[in-house]
């Protein structure tokens, strides 16, 4: 069953770039935006999470840390944040059992692009789950979840 508005956000470890580890408690005590993305340098993924990295200081001005996910491996992700800039990390779910926690795998396997804000205790309190990954949710629509979720 997937996870909703109101449960407790899963907990994972997961490799990502600049060779380090990501652990979802490690940011305890302040909100997350977890971004499940189809794949590295895909169209829409890449304008995504553009969009979000060119209005980081938004998700700063709430407190909120943006981390991505996609079951491509750490030399993907190295390769397409240092093409990209990114000023957040992305994470390697190559077996995708953390979307799979967060119910974001779609029919055949195929990942689903999704959202969830996570507030400061770990509670999830805003959930997106697209049906199809051909567009994506606006910065301000995350931070008015995330000020919500204060």
């Amino acid at each position: 069953m997937a996870v909703a508005v109101g449960d407790q956000a899963p907990e994972f470890t997961l490799p990502g770039t600049g060779s380090q580890s990501y652990s979802l408690a490690s940011y305890r005590g302040k909100p997350v935006v977890l971004v499940f993305y189809p794949g590295d340098d895909t169209p829409v993924c890449t304008k995504q999470l553009n969009s979000y990295n060119n209005e980081l200081s938004a998700f700063s001005d709430v407190g909120a840390q943006v981390l991505a996910i996609s079951a491509q491996d750490v030399a993907s992700h190295d390769a397409f944040a240092e093409k990209h800039g990114f000023g957040f990390p992305l994470l390697a779910d190559t077996d995708k059992a953390v979307a799979g926690l967060y119910g974001t795998v779609g029919p055949l396997g195929f990942p689903r692009r999704s959202v969830f804000v996570i507030d400061a205790n770990g509670t999830i309190r805003y959930v997106h789950r697209a049906i199809a990954g051909l567009t994506f949710r606006p910065v301000e629509e995350l931070v008015a979840a995330v000020e919500a979720a204060r």
